[in-house]
């Protein structure tokens, strides 16, 4: 690691290096690069794609409760019904056409729907891919003794009629405008597989995935990489590449070294560190570029926690992040500030949310009139109940660390006390996370139903996994009024409405804090020049999305 960090000539900011810079930050541009013709893909497969990625997939069963970055095999292991182009058109994969009620596909009443599949499909393992594998999928992740990623949407499922073998029909409980987004977003697995195990929640499967994708399930070593093969019976363009790997490399400078020196050919997700994109782009041989992404950078508090359970803390705390601080100066300047949990470039955000104002003496006011008092070590406390908590990350994600060391000497101004909790990957992202095991984390990632804006599996009442919920309500949040919204939300498809209704959803959210908004990624990916095909999309959680259409220039 000391070898590494000698390549690297950039320091992490100190808290002194934080107020000497002050908000002046600047950054380099892209500059011009030579514009060349691009080569047709391959006509046999060749090489490899080694994605250099800063943690660890370790959930391989789709359909069940996973991070973003484990989406970088689900996508190309499996298949789904249709799938979003970075324009949010959706494009058919294992269907044949997208339904709506122009085709038929949907009744005009939102409630009869029909989808006609794809023939010739097969899975990895030879067997033919029907509506069968359809309906299990469908079926298994509303059956309640399998612990399924979410069942918000999937639950209104009713009356599952395979007409044939290739096509499939059934009947929402209510109208669901969200379901074809997040249908985008459902990978189908194999019935003929899962059906046998004795649990699917520990089937073998869930080792040793097998799916319909461009790519097949080859190795892995535990805390290094993945390796995926050409799957060469897929049924759409590609693949090209003979195989991928997913390099797992935790510490984000480590990573970018590694990048620099032509060990991996890509980095994606969490990115290039901010601290580096000026180096970056001047790169020979590498192309650098922000990207567009829906995922927050945010403050998560667990409400249970009696010490964040009370709005004015949360208010309190939100104007004692010095948010300007953290984007302009440890992220260079690069992410954009947010007051939503909806991204800019959806249609249904807010823009006249009431702006951010770091602003000390507003926070210790509204602790003060909310009955926190200073005890003798400074710390407020109320009822007995002292005002500290822990806030966790992942380790290795060294602009994270200094985030959290601005927030704890800043909140110790308010009289708060801050403990820093942080632990690897595969630990803080499984049970601690999904199981509100945290009291407060600093997390990026996305409110919304694939690539549609409800964001009911993170705010409703029903999607608090340790209350028995299936969604991603970790916060535990509970507010009847936004559990009305919603389901209005969901049940019109009408988007004059729809706009609406998440226009006062995110009024609501700005005013409670469930969540503490910091910025909107404009993360920095980076490839090798000669990779060709590699698109990033808003509307998938990886730039991995269509890794079946990448190949080297020779």
């Amino acid at each position: 690691m000391d070898n590494i960090r000698n390549i690297l000539s950039r320091p992490a900011l100190g808290r002194r290096g934080l107020l000497a810079l002050g908000a002046g930050a600047t950054l380099a541009g892209n500059g011009a690069r030579a514009q060349r013709a691009v080569p047709p893909p391959p006509a046999t497969r060749k090489g490899q794609a080694v994605v250099g990625i800063s943690q660890e997939p370790t959930v391989f069963n789709p359909l069940m409760p996973g991070i973003e970055v484990d989406e970088t095999v689900w996508m190309n292991v499996f298949s789904t019904l249709w799938y979003p182009e970075p324009d949010g058109t959706l494009v058919p994969d294992l269907a044949v056409e997208v339904p709506s009620t122009a085709n038929g596909g949907i009744s005009e009443d939102g409630l009869a729907w029909t989808v006609k599949l794809r023939e010739g499909v097969v899975w990895h393992d030879g067997a033919p891919f029907t509506a069968e594998d359809v309906r299990y999928t469908l079926e298994l992740i509303n059956n309640a003794a399998f612990r399924t990623r979410t069942r918000q949407g999937h639950s209104l499922v009713r009356e599952i009629v395979v007409k044939g073998p290739h096509e499939i029909a059934w009947r929402m409980e209510k109208a669901y405008a969200p379901y074809l987004a997040l249908l985008s977003n459902t990978y189908i697995v194999p019935r003929h597989i899962l059906e046998k195990a004795a649990d699917p929640n520990t089937a073998p499967f869930n080792a040793a995935p097998v799916g319909t994708g461009p790519f097949r399930w080859s190795s892995r070593v535990p805390g290094d990489h993945i390796q995926l093969a050409a799957n060469e019976r897929y049924h759409g363009k590609g693949p090209y590449l003979e195989r991928a790997i997913l390099k797992y490399i935790p510490d984000q400078t480590a990573l970018y070294a590694q990048f620099r020196t032509g060990q991996v050919d890509l980095i994606i997700g969490t990115g290039i560190p901010a601290n580096f994109y000026a180096e970056a782009v001047k790169l020979p041989g590498r192309k650098v570029t922000t990207i567009p992404n829906a995922s927050l950078e945010v403050l998560m508090p667990n409400l249970e926690l009696p010490a964040l359970s009370e709005k004015a803390v949360r208010q309190a705390l939100y104007h004692a992040i010095n948010k300007k601080g953290i984007i302009d100066i440890i992220y260079y300047g690069l992410h954009k500030p947010t007051e939503s949990f909806a991204p800019r470039e959806s249609w249904a955000y807010n823009p006249d949310l009431p702006a951010h104002s770091f602003d000390i003496g507003r926070a210790n006011a509204l602790l003060d009139e909310a009955g926190w008092a200073r005890g003798g070590n400074g710390i407020r406390q109320k009822n007995g109940v002292p005002l500290e908590f822990a806030v966790s990350t992942t380790t290795g994600a060294a602009l994270r660390e200094q985030c959290q060391q601005l927030m704890m000497q800043d909140w110790q101004k308010i009289g708060v006390s801050m403990k820093i909790n942080n632990m690897a990957a595969a630990v803080i992202w499984g049970e601690f996370y999904v199981r509100s095991k945290f009291q407060s984390l600093l997390v990026g990632t996305a409110f919304r139903t694939g690539i549609d804006p409800d964001p009911a599996t993170r705010f409703a009442s029903d999607a608090i996994p340790v209350r028995g919920g299936s969604g991603g309500n970790y916060m535990q949040w509970v507010n009847p009024e936004v559990d009305r919204l919603l389901i209005e939300g969901q049940t019109s498809f009408d988007q004059a409405r729809r706009k609406a209704v998440y226009f006062r959803l995110q009024e609501i959210v700005r005013e409670e804090l469930p969540i503490l908004p910091i910025f909107q990624y404009a993360p920095v990916e980076g490839t090798k020049d000669q990779l060709i095909g590699y698109r990033p999309n808003i509307n998938a959680r990886q730039n991995t999305w269509n890794m079946r259409e990448w190949y080297w220039a020779t």
